[in-house]
């Protein structure tokens, strides 16, 4: 029997109604529900496994039921495998989980029929060096953030863009970001906006001492290195914004583009727009 995997978002009491009706929708049309663990606190409809756990239980889709930070979980945890994730936005902003609740079972038909759009978005790979040894290796789906901690103090850093160097500044930090995450902290510290096929990575200085200094984007295989310089107090490598690894005077991470991909299951090819207007107020007066 073809599995389905669902993952909910914590405390959302609308799934205690929506788990057990989607779940019988599915075995209705011969698929096996596996939950989550969280979905498993919420119904015992179906059985539930750790988050971590799903890719190896091989589901042929995943369905988000949460907001974009839980999507971008999901998306690295299945990015290897590369199954399909339909995202259903039960969070406050959904720019990427743009499916609303209202179209999830004509979402689900189109691809029971496969009448439905998979839109491809880039990965990016981070590896941390320390002391001429790697020391991380993270997967990020929006960015990966090099910054201070605390302390109202700026940093020193170095980017070297395949093996040239790009420059040298004081500043709070620097992104890192695919064309998807060109819309999240990247445009919040007035980086460009990418289409999510643009084949580029986008680099950007947060709150830099240099009035000459811009975000930029460069193509999409370019290697890349960010090394810290010196640091006031804490400085950190933060992953999509929800991983942390803390980072020490005099290490690299070396970002490039991922060998992975994640696919997002849409009805329509104009849900990018579609969100900057509604979501972000693009292009209005």
């Amino acid at each position: 029997m073809v599995r389905v995997a669902i993952v909910c978002k914590p405390h959302k009491e609308e799934l205690t109604r929506l788990l057990p009706e989607l779940i019988a929708w599915l075995r209705g049309r011969g698929y096996e529900p596996l939950l989550d663990d969280e979905g498993g606190k919420y119904t015992g409809a179906a059985p539930s496994v750790d988050r971590a756990e799903l890719p190896a239980h091989a589901p042929a889709l995943v369905i988000v039921l949460g907001g974009d930070g839980t999507l971008l979980s999901v998306a690295r945890i299945f990015a290897a495998v590369g199954t399909p994730i339909l995202s259903v936005n039960l969070g406050f902003l959904g720019f990427l989980t743009e499916v609303r609740l209202a179209d999830l079972y004509p979402t689900l038909e189109s691809w029971c029929a496969g009448c439905h759009t998979v839109d491809e978005r880039a990965m990016l790979h981070a590896a941390l060096w320390r002391k001429g040894e790697a020391h991380a290796s993270l997967t990020a789906l929006n960015e990966i953030v090099v910054s201070k901690g605390d302390i109202a103090r700026m940093g020193d850093f170095t980017v070297e863009l395949d093996g040239k160097k790009v420059a040298r500044f004081r500043a709070d930090g620097v992104i890192v970001s695919t064309p998807t995450g060109s819309t999240a902290y990247t445009l919040a510290a007035n980086g460009p906006i990418l289409t999510p096929d643009v084949d580029a990575l986008v680099v950007t200085p947060i709150c830099p001492h240099l009035l000459t200094l811009r975000p930029i984007v460069v193509p999409g295989d370019a290697s890349l290195i960010v090394r810290l310089e010196g640091i006031p107090d804490v400085a950190l490598l933060t992953v999509d914004g929800q991983q942390a690894v803390q980072l020490m005077k005099g290490d690299e991470i070396r970002c490039r583009r991922s060998s992975n991909t994640v696919k997002l299951i849409r009805l329509n090819e104009s849900g990018f727009f579609e969100a900057l207007r509604s979501k972000l107020s693009w292009g209005e007066r």
